[in-house]
């Protein structure tokens, strides 16, 4: 005899709840844990692809891992310091290129010049803020995400759990597939099938365009001479996933870079315009439809109130699982929606009307 609904509801409840209270409590230990089952996540179509030309589970896990750990090399020892020295550089240049635009306002605008004037002023705090604080943010920021993603969780248990977790991937999903209610299990794996198709638009789709992305505009911003390139193309592509932002806070970045380091030069500031605008129409035409499709559901206004609720609430962790978490309710919601519609308490007595109607033919 299944549970009553008002049991069933007060169990997953439960569930719920305690779970959310473990993210909360644990988030710091649940990091590497969560972070390796992202990439085996982002992997499994990989190793499932390897599989089909003929080899074995291990044997695909072990290429994809020694795959990674170059890649990982390569990053360590060529892109990541040359990526931090022109963040620290960049951070140093701000307050020069505040008093350029402050110079530019004052020949061009010299009413908004006046002590008075809202505009002076709020340059004057924006230059004092940034040679003030800019170091001491730079190094806060630094030594906060060594907190957080210390060097252990990174370079050991991370990926090591990914390893683990790939190896078993196929397993574990056909063991939690028998632990399901079986009375709800079509249900449910009609659901979770709906989920993994909108994650895996979302995260394996828009993870591989950002990282497409944001090679390009560093390449292509480094090849025009851009001093920034490297870090302007990193930020560009990081944001990618929101649509439209990406280009528009990396064109910002870069076209003002520009103007500041080849003022004079139109040619270059130019060219760095144009980079941003084929790489927005390669991204729209080419890349977002082929790798993540037209419809993904999740909503980039749903998404940055995920990101921004659950990184409020957990941490460095519940931005990790935000995606996921709110490609989850977002089913659920539609899911929840067409039952609604489809019920008598939508329908209302126009639905009883109709019943009868049918009865007495």
């Amino acid at each position: 005899m299944a549970l009553p609904a008002k049991k069933q509801f007060q169990f997953w409840g439960i569930f719920v709840l305690v779970s959310a209270l473990l993210l909360w409590a644990l988030g710091h230990v649940l990091l590497p844990f969560v972070l390796g089952g992202a990439i085996a996540y982002f992997l499994d179509p990989v190793a499932d692809r390897l599989e089909n030309s003929g080899l074995s589970r291990a044997a695909a896990t072990a290429l994809i891992t020694l795959v990674g750990l170059l890649v990982f090399a390569v990053l360590v020892l060529a892109v990541v310091p040359t990526l931090i020295q022109q963040f620290i550089a960049l951070v140093e240049t701000l307050p020069e290129v505040v008093q350029q635009v402050r110079a530019f306002v004052a020949a061009k605008f010299p009413s908004m010049q006046q002590p008075d004037s809202v505009m002076h002023q709020t340059l004057q705090q924006l230059g004092a803020v940034l040679k003030e604080r800019g170091g001491a943010f730079l190094q806060t920021a630094l030594s906060s995400a060594m907190s957080v993603l210390n060097v252990v969780t990174l370079l050991v248990i991370a990926p090591v759990v990914a390893f683990y977790l790939l190896l078993d991937w196929d397993r574990m999903v056909a063991e939690v597939d028998g632990l399901l209610p079986r009375d709800h299990a079509p249900i449910i794996r009609r659901l979770a099938s709906d989920i993994d198709k909108t994650l895996a638009s979302f995260v394996r789709g828009m993870g591989t365009v950002c990282l497409i992305l944001g090679t390009y505009y560093a390449v292509a911003l480094m090849v025009v001479g851009l001093q920034f390139g490297l870090v302007v193309g990193s930020i560009a592509g990081l944001v990618t996933f929101i649509p439209y932002l990406g280009a528009l806070i990396g064109g910002a970045l870069a076209i003002g870079l520009a103007l500041f380091q080849f003022w004079g030069d139109w040619l270059q500031v130019g060219l760095v315009g144009i980079i941003f605008a084929i790489g927005q129409v390669v991204e729209g035409n080419i890349l977002t439809p082929k790798l993540v499709g037209k419809s993904v559901g999740l909503h980039p206004v749903w998404l940055l109130l995920a990101l921004s609720v659950f990184g409020a609430l957990f941490g460095f962790v519940g931005m990790l699982v935000a995606v996921p978490v709110a490609a989850a309710i977002g089913v659920l919601a539609r899911f929840a929606t067409g039952q609604y519609m489809s019920s008598k308490l939508y329908y209302g007595h126009s639905a009883s009307q109709s019943e009868s109607a049918q009865d007495a033919e």
